[in-house]
C-alpha cells in the first residue's frame, strides 16, 4: 500500500530468520526509497484473507432480507439441520485445502498429536496457511500450540479467572471491539497513545492483563466470528484492527512496553495465526516512524504485509473498508455509544445480538445433544463450540451466553434451550410409539394370518 506522498511499503526477510514461533523474528521493511544494508532476502507467499477459503457463490451485490429474521423463520426442527446455516458457519470448502488439511489431520492422528477437541478443520487450515502449507512445520507450531494451552490453562480461563479491573484498565488503556468492516468482520480498535502504563501497573498486573487478552482472543473465535457470520450471512473468520498512534514516539517503547508487546504478539502470531485481516495505523507522525523501524523487528512478515501505516489524512482510507456508523466519532465516524460510556466499553457487534446468541446456542445445544463432547474427559462447557461462553461485561463479571442475552433484554435462549430439551424428549417417545406400532402391526399382521388359515379350515368339506 502506498504511503503519503508516493512513497512504497517494502517487506522482505532479513538474514537468518528462523521458521520457529518466537515472534521476533527479522525483518526488512523500508518506507520510501532507502536503501537495505542488507542484499539478501528472501519471499514469503503471501495468501489472500482466509475468509477466501470459505467464500459463498452468491451473486455479488444482490439484496437479501435480513438474515438474521430469514435463518430464524425456520421452525426449529428444520433450522438445526438446515445446510444453509451450516454453509455460513463452516464456510464452503475448497476441494484443494479440503484434501491438504485432511492429510495434516491424519498426520497428526497417526502421530496423537491430534486431541478431539482440536480436531477442528478450520484451525488446521490456520495453521498450514502460516506455514505456506508446509505440514511439517505446521505441525511443529501446532505441537507448540497445544502445549501453550495446557501450560496457561486456557480452557479453564472462563471458570477460573475474572477481570474484575475491567473498567479501570479500560480507562488507561482504551481498547476494545465496536462494530464489523463492510465484508462483516469484527472490528478491534486500540488508542495507543493514551495509554498509561504506569497506571495500568496500578490497577492491574501485565500476567492479568494477558490473561484477558487471551480471554478476548477466545471470545472471538468461539462467539464473535460465528456472531458476524450469521449476521453478514457467510463464513467470517478474521478480525479488521485499527491502533491509534497519536503522540507515539520512541518514548512510549520503555521497557515494560516492550515486554508487554511482546509477549501480546507472540501469542497471537503463535497460536492464532491467521485471524487478522488488516491493520490500519492511524495518525503515525515522525515519531512513531522511528519508533517503528524497531517494531517491526519484532512482526513476522506475514503480519507487516496487512499492516497500512497512515498518517493524519487516514480517514478516506478506513472508509473504504469501514462504514462510518461502525466507527466512532473520535476516528471521524458517526458512532457516540452514549449508552455505554463511550464506543470502546460498549463491545459493539453483532454478538451482541440476542436472536444471534440464540442461534448460537441452538449449534452449542444442537452439539451437546448429538453427544458431541470435543472431550471425554472433560466438561461440556470445556469444548470448542462450548455450551455456555463466558465473557465479560462493562462490570468485568463473568456472563454466559444465556446471561448476555438476557441482559440485552430477551430470555428467548432459555426458552430455546427448554424448546430443545422439548423436543428430544418428543423425539425419543416418537421412537418408542414407532416400535410400539411396529409390533402391533406385526401382531395383526399374524392374527390375520392365523383367521384366514382358520377359515379356509372351516372351508373344508366335511368327510
Amino acid at each position: 500500500m502506498a504511503e503519503p506522498g508516493g512513497r512504497d511499503v517494502i517487506i522482505g526477510r532479513g538474514d537468518g530468520e528462523e521458521e520457529s514461533c518466537s515472534g521476533f523474528q527479522g525483518l526488512r521493511f523500508d518506507i520510501g526509497g532507502g536503501s537495505s544494508s542488507s542484499g539478501k532476502s528472501r519471499t514469503k507467499s503471501f495468501h489472500p484473507p482466509i475468509e477466501t477459503h470459505w467464500d459463498l457463490n452468491s451473486a455479488a451485490g444482490k439484496k437479501t432480507s435480513s438474515p438474521i429474521k430469514s435463518l430464524l423463520s425456520y421452525p426449529l426442527m428444520k433450522f438445526r439441520k438446515t445446510k444453509s446455516l451450516i454453509m455460513i458457519l463452516e464456510g464452503a470448502r475448497d476441494p484443494k485445502d479440503k484434501q491438504i488439511v485432511e492429510s495434516f489431520r491424519q498426520m497428526l492422528l497417526r502421530e496423537g498429536l491430534l486431541p478431539p477437541k482440536h480436531d477442528d478443520y478450520h484451525t488446521l487450515l490456520r495453521f498450514l496457511r502460516m506455514r505456506d502449507f508446509d505440514m511439517l512445520k505446521s505441525k511443529e507450531m501446532f505441537q507448540n500450540y497445544l502445549k501453550w494451552r495446557k501450560d496457561f490453562r486456557v480452557d479453564v480461563l472462563s471458570k477460573e479467572f475474572n477481570f474484575t479491573e475491567y473498567d479501570e484498565v479500560k480507562k488507561c488503556y482504551p481498547h476494545g471491539y465496536h462494530g464489523v468492516d463492510r465484508y462483516g468482520r469484527p472490528v478491534y480498535i486500540e488508542r495507543i497513545g493514551m495509554v498509561d502504563l504506569n497506571k495500568l501497573g496500578q490497577v492491574t498486573t501485565f500476567e492479568r492483563f494477558i490473561k484477558h487478552h487471551v480471554s478476548e482472543q477466545e471470545k472471538t473465535l468461539k462467539v464473535r466470528f460465528p456472531a458476524c457470520s450469521l449476521a453478514a450471512k457467510r463464513h467470517i473468520a478474521s478480525t479488521t484492527s485499527i491502533l491509534d498512534v497519536n503522540g507515539v514516539g520512541i518514548s512510549n517503547f520503555s521497557k515494560p512496553a516492550r515486554y508487554l508487546f511482546m509477549e501480546i504478539q507472540k501469542i497471537d502470531s503463535c497460536y492464532y495465526p491467521e485471524t487478522l485481516n488488516q491493520l490500519f495505523i492511524i495518525n503515525a507522525g515522525s515519531g512513531f516512524r522511528m519508533l517503528w523501524k524497531a517494531v517491526k523487528t519484532f512482526l513476522d512478515v506475514r503480519t507487516v504485509a496487512k499492516i497500512h501505516v497512515l498518517g493524519f489524512n487516514y480517514l478516506s482510507v478506513l472508509l473504504e473498508a469501514i462504514d462510518s456508523s461502525n466507527l466512532p466519532t473520535f476516528l471521524g465516524g458517526n458512532c457516540t455509544c452514549s449508552d455505554y460510556g463511550g464506543c470502546l466499553m460498549s463491545d459493539r457487534g453483532p454478538w451482541k445480538n440476542p436472536e444471534v446468541l440464540e442461534m448460537i446456542q441452538v449449534v452449542n445445544l444442537r452439539e451437546e445433544i448429538d453427544g458431541k463432547s470435543e472431550d471425554g474427559d472433560v466438561d461440556i462447557e470445556d469444548s470448542s463450540m462450548p455450551k455456555k461462553v463466558d465473557m465479560q461485561n462493562k462490570d468485568g463479571n463473568s456472563l454466559s451466553l444465556l446471561e448476555e442475552a438476557a441482559c440485552a433484554g430477551s430470555d428467548s435462549a432459555c426458552s430455546c434451550r427448554l424448546a430443545l430439551q422439548k423436543i428430544d424428549c418428543l423425539e425419543a417417545s416418537l421412537g418408542d410409539i414407532k416400535n410400539k406400532i411396529k409390533t402391533l402391526e406385526d401382531v395383526l399382521q399374524d392374527t390375520k394370518m392365523a383367521l384366514i388359515e382358520h377359515a379356509q379350515h372351516e372351508e373344508r368339506p366335511k368327510m
